[in-house]
């Protein structure tokens, strides 16, 4: 049930603002409930999402009702996918009364990942978000985005030393609006563009192949923009991407950082 409203008390919300500047978001940020995702198969990944919520106020309104976005997310469905995202930012904009609406939630997703040699399984965690825009011209736009962990070796320090070449863990961040795309499929999308991908647990095979592996596929970090790119700008359902990554450098201070965006297929 919604918590009663009309008690004997001003609704200051409600009054009018006479300085007529609409305001394009507003709303409440950082609120974590907890909640399940469901993954590709359809099993339930438990979770807990840090959520924001916004709507647009119009010019001539002083204020939002913020404890309308608290009841919409006690009304959290058991299992949570992209429709029920969208079906909870829908139901913002009619809760609010509003022409325009901005959901988003950040959370720790899990994958179960088996390692190349001796086949043990361990969980690996990514960071995920998903935002959910919706208007009543332009209707939803979603956009998915994942960070995934992942080697890199560099090419240079291969060609120029008699042996090894020093390597880091890159941070690899994908965003892109499209159609019934996985968290699984993205994660794997983007952990074969690395040098090698990263897991949760490796025996002494495991190891000697993750690293021979890096060794025989050096990439710099403009590589890997570059090879995200064409991977998300091949896929039949992304229709718009952008991807960063950052190098954690073993012989340096500072990260190397490269980004890049641009259209998919099914833009056209």
């Amino acid at each position: 049930m919604n918590a009663p409203e009309r008690f004997l008390l001003p609704d200051t919300q409600s009054e009018i603002d006479a300085r007529n500047l609409p305001i394009q978001r507003v709303g409440v940020k950082g609120l974590r409930y907890p909640m399940l995702i469901t993954n590709e198969h359809g099993r339930d990944v438990p979770t807990v999402g840090s959520f924001s919520m916004y709507v647009g106020l119009p010019g001539d309104q002083k204020g939002t009702h913020m404890s309308r976005f608290v009841e919409i997310l006690e009304r959290l469905p058991e299992r949570m996918g992209v429709e029920a995202f969208r079906a909870m930012e829908a139901a913002m904009r009619q809760r609010l009364e509003a022409a325009s609406g901005h959901l988003e939630a950040s959370f720790p997703y899990f994958i179960r990942k088996a390692a190349p040699v001796s086949g043990v399984e361990s969980l690996l965690d990514y960071d995920a978000r998903i935002v959910i825009e919706g208007d009543a011209v332009h209707g939803q736009q979603t956009t998915l985005e994942l960070t995934v962990a992942a080697t890199s070796l560099c090419p240079c320090s291969k060609n120029i030393s008699e042996y090894g070449a020093h390597n880091q863990r890159s941070h690899l961040t994908v965003s892109v609006e499209a159609d019934d795309l996985s968290l699984e499929e993205l994660a794997r999308l983007v952990e074969a563009q690395a040098s090698c991908e990263v897991y949760g647990l490796l025996k002494r095979p495991d190891e000697k192949f993750v690293t021979e592996r890096a060794y025989d596929n050096p990439k710099f970090v403009e590589d890997l923009v570059r090879d995200l790119a064409l991977a998300l700008a091949a896929h039949p359902q992304v229709r718009e991407y952008r991807v960063r990554a950052e190098n954690f450098e073993s012989i340096h201070n500072h990260s190397a950082y490269a980004e890049l965006w641009g259209r998919g297929k099914a833009a056209h």
